[in-house]
C-alpha cells in the first residue's frame, strides 16, 4: 500500500468514526488544561483527573499558584509521577504566566516554550486544544502507533514523527489525529500486545500485515520440516519393512 493511500485510509475511517476526538483530560480553561498536561507526563490521564479537581480548588488561577511554593503544591500532587518536579515546574509555570504572559496562555508554540515544565509535545497539546492550531504532539502513543501503522518510516524521534505526520495529514485534520492516535494506542494498539484482533484498521496496518507474512512464512516452515521429517522415517523404516516382507513371504 502506497503512504498516500495509508493515510487517506486512516483519515477517512477516523472522520466518519471519530470526527471531533478531545483529550480525556478534565479541564475548564486553558490554565487548568496547562496545568493538566504539565501533570500527565509519564502519568496516566486518569490518574490526573483524580488529583486535579483539589488542585484547581486551591489554585483556581496562575496567581493563586504564582505565589505558592513547590512545597506547598508538592502535597497536591504527590500520588503522580516525578511529583518534585512537576512541583517546581509548575510553580515556575505560574509565576512566569502572571509576570510576562498577563495571566493569559499564550498561543505560540515559542511562547509556550519559554515556561518550565512546557517542552514542544505540550505546547502543541496547548496550541491544538485550546487554539485549534494545525500542531501535532508526539507522546508515546502517537509515536508508537504512527510506526506500526506505518504513516512513519525511519522516523527515530518524536520530531521526525511529527514533521512527517504533518507534512502528509491534510491541515485540517491534524489536530484531530493527534487524538486519533492516543486513543488507538491507549485501547486498541497497546505497547506489550496490541489489540489486532478487534482493530478496526488492520487491514492498512503495516505492523499487522508483517504478522500475517511473518506467521504464514512460519507455518510454511513447519509444515515442510513436519513433511521432511516423515520421509525420513519412511526411509529409515525401509530396510525393516523389506524384512517383514520377506519373512512374510515364506510363510
Amino acid at each position: 500500500m502506497l503512504k498516500k493511500e495509508r493515510y487517506r485510509a486512516f483519515v477517512d475511517y477516523f472522520s466518519t468514526h471519530q470526527p471531533e476526538a478531545q483529550t480525556e483530560l478534565n479541564y475548564s480553561n486553558p490554565y487548568e488544561l496547562l496545568v493538566a498536561v504539565i501533570l500527565s507526563a509519564q502519568c496516566t490521564d486518569k490518574r490526573i483527573n483524580q488529583i486535579t479537581p483539589v488542585l484547581f480548588e486551591k489554585f483556581p488561577n496562575p496567581a493563586s499558584m504564582a505565589v505558592s511554593t513547590p512545597e506547598e503544591i508538592f502535597q497536591y500532587i504527590r500520588s503522580v509521577s516525578y511529583p518534585n518536579n512537576k512541583a517546581k515546574h509548575l510553580a515556575g509555570m505560574a509565576k512566569k504566566l502572571v509576570e510576562e504572559f498577563n495571566s493569559e496562555v499564550p498561543s505560540s508554540i515559542d511562547d509556550l516554550q519559554k515556561m518550565p515544565g512546557v517542552g514542544r509535545k505540550t505546547a502543541n497539546v496547548i496550541a491544538s486544544v485550546i487554539f485549534h492550531a494545525p500542531a501535532m504532539a508526539v507522546d508515546t502513543h502517537v509515536f508508537r502507533v504512527a510506526n506500526r501503522l506505518g504513516l512513519t518510516k525511519n522516523a527515530n524521534t518524536p520530531l521526525e514523527v511529527e514533521k512527517q505526520l504533518v507534512t502528509y495529514l491534510p491541515k485540517q485534520t491534524i489536530r484531530n489525529a493527534h487524538h486519533w492516535l492516543i486513543l488507538h494506542g491507549r485501547y486498541i494498539c497497546l505497547a506489550r500486545k496490541p489489540k489486532c484482533e478487534i482493530c478496526p484498521i488492520c487491514q492498512i496496518c503495516r505492523y499487522y500485515n508483517y504478522q500475517l507474512t511473518a506467521t504464514a512464512i512460519n507455518k510454511a516452515a513447519a509444515i515442510q520440516k513436519q513433511k521432511a521429517k516423515e520421509k525420513k522415517n519412511r526411509i529409515d523404516m525401509s530396510p525393516l519393512v523389506k524384512v517383514l516382507e520377506k519373512s512374510t513371504t515364506k510363510e
